[in-house]
């Protein structure tokens, strides 16, 4: 039985090998990254076992991110390789302080070929929960209907939701994003967000009316990511609060908050207390942060739990 099960694509994502604009950037690294494929590894890393359902290129690069996934131990049964569909790109531009841009090269990306008849019912019988984001259905109108039907069916055999809205407005306009997310919303039991996605979502950067807001849906775990201010969990009418993580060499920001997901969801699913959770996923997202690349980072459960608990490594 798998404990997280996520929908979505990867991609190769070429890192630069100098930061400032792209255009002034003559090498990149190649790597490989996406929302839903960065949660899925952090998952698997902190021993949680974890299930993938996406559609690649039939290419190399598809071949070489199939490999890298099997290689995190993630189950790819719902994974294909597709012809005729090169597997999608996108390349980043980083910044001196580790702020970066996204350009995205996906046009007839592979997961096109995904329909909602297409979802396996028994790959759901066999997990604990469904994560979802706003990513997968921002990159074409027809993955809306495919989250719909996931939905569906982790309800009907009893998985719990988790959600990050991962608004890209690349892909997406702000209105879209909202109806969308919204909609989701009533079935989602842990929400996962930015504080310009909950301003974004609810129309209010009001953090009591955010609560309110989720009070009205059936919401049960309200993260609050809040980045150089640390994070907020919301639960059962108590919140608790997580500073930043002290002494961080912020390299790379891409993947902190798939790798805060991911610690997250480790301590619902193995039913830590609210505080330590919190700040198990705080923990991660800094570790993220202090390396290149969007999944490089993510660290193994060991690795975590030393952070966690300020243990000393003896290296020599």
């Amino acid at each position: 039985m798998n404990d997280v099960i996520t929908i979505g694509d990867a991609m190769i994502t070429f890192d630069p090998s100098a930061t400032g604009p792209m255009r002034f950037v003559n090498s990149f690294y190649r790597k490989v990254g996406g929302a839903e494929f960065n949660l899925a590894i952090g998952c698997a890393r902190l021993g949680m076992k974890t299930g993938w359902i996406s559609r690649l290129g039939n290419d190399e690069f598809g071949r070489y991110i199939y490999n890298f996934a099997r290689g995190e131990g993630i189950d790819v049964s719902e994974v294909k390789k597709i012809s005729g569909y090169p597997t999608s790109l996108n390349f980043k531009e980083i910044n001196g302080d580790g702020s970066s841009k996204t350009f995205y090269y996906r046009h007839q990306s592979p997961t096109l070929t995904l329909n909602p008849d297409s979802l396996n019912k028994a790959f759901f019988e066999q997990a604990k929960l469904l994560h979802i984001t706003g990513v997968f259905p921002a990159v074409n109108d027809q993955n809306i209907a495919i989250i719909d039907k996931a939905i569906h069916i982790a309800k009907e055999h009893g998985l719990k939701i988790s959600m990050d809205p991962n608004i890209r407005l690349k892909l997406w306009c702000e209105e879209k994003a909202r109806e969308t997310l919204l909609n989701w919303m009533v079935d989602v039991d842990y929400l996962m967000a930015g504080t310009d996605e909950l301003n974004l979502l609810f129309e209010t950067d009001n953090s009591k009316k955010w609560i309110d807001k989720v009070k009205e849906y059936s919401v049960s775990h309200l993260f609050i990511k809040k980045g150089a201010d640390g994070s907020m969990l919301w639960t059962d009418n108590n919140i608790f609060e997580q500073p930043v993580e002290k002494n961080i060499n912020v390299i790379d920001t891409v993947g902190a908050g798939d790798g805060f997901d991911a610690g997250a969801l480790y301590g619902l699913l193995n039913n830590w207390e609210p505080k330590e959770t919190l700040k198990l996923a705080n923990v991660i997202g800094s570790m993220v942060v202090e390396v290149f690349g969007d999944n490089e980072g993510l660290p193994y459960f060991e690795d975590a739990l030393n952070k966690l608990h300020n243990k000393k490594i003896v290296e020599r």
